[in-house]
């Protein structure tokens, strides 16, 4: 971890392998390398929605997360290394509970959609669950500390509960509310969750 990149197109990666914090050599589809991969692809998308008019708030959070993600990269990135802290865990449980106190209960499904940033916290979400599925088949396999897998347990729960409070902020104009599922079986039943949305 001390040294630091002075070349980026190396070539030694065309045989298929590539390097680990560590220095050992593995193939490119290797678990850890996908667990890496996921962690490093859900740290670009929040970069994606840090490019939004976002409230300082959750601007100041997100960067803080990025942090993290890095921290957890680096430590997915070399076997038995310890990075990522049990604090950053409790950190976000600390934002999901400030969060969901201000957002009116759930009663119905919602669909990842609403305003730009709120739908791209929603790809977040899925980035960040299927990152958490890399970590688990990598435990399976590997070791790896409980704090990874609790951090992107955490982080799939805030980026949905951020979607919903982005959908709230109304910075360009479009917020208001959640975009609800309309089943099947609502509409049979005559219910009138339809109106209320278009109301919202």
């Amino acid at each position: 971890m001390a040294n630091r990149l002075t070349q980026i197109a190396t070539r030694t990666g065309d045989d298929g392998t590539t390097g680990l914090g560590d220095g050992t050599r593995v193939s490119k589809d290797h678990l850890r390398v996908q667990a890496m991969g996921d962690v490093d692809e859900l740290n670009s998308q929040l970069g994606v929605l840090l490019a939004e008019p976002l409230p300082d708030d959750v601007r100041d959070l997100l960067v803080v997360i990025q942090h993290e993600l890095f921290n957890l990269g680096g430590e997915l990135s070399i076997p038995g290394y310890e990075l990522l802290k049990a604090e950053a865990v409790l950190r976000l449980d600390d934002a999901l509970a400030h969060y969901n106190a201000a957002l009116p209960r759930l009663k119905e499904f919602i669909l990842p959609a609403g305003t730009r940033s709120a739908a791209l916290a929603h790809v977040g979400r899925t980035i960040a669950r299927r990152a958490e599925r890399a970590v688990v088949a990598l435990t399976a396999v590997d070791a790896v500390r409980a704090e990874p897998r609790h951090f992107l347990n955490r982080l799939s729960d805030l980026l949905f509960v951020l979607a919903r409070v982005l959908n709230r902020a109304n910075l360009d104009g479009l917020g208001g509310d959640d975009v609800y599922w309309r089943s099947e079986r609502l509409a049979r039943d005559g219910d009138d969750s339809s109106d209320r949305v278009a109301e919202s």
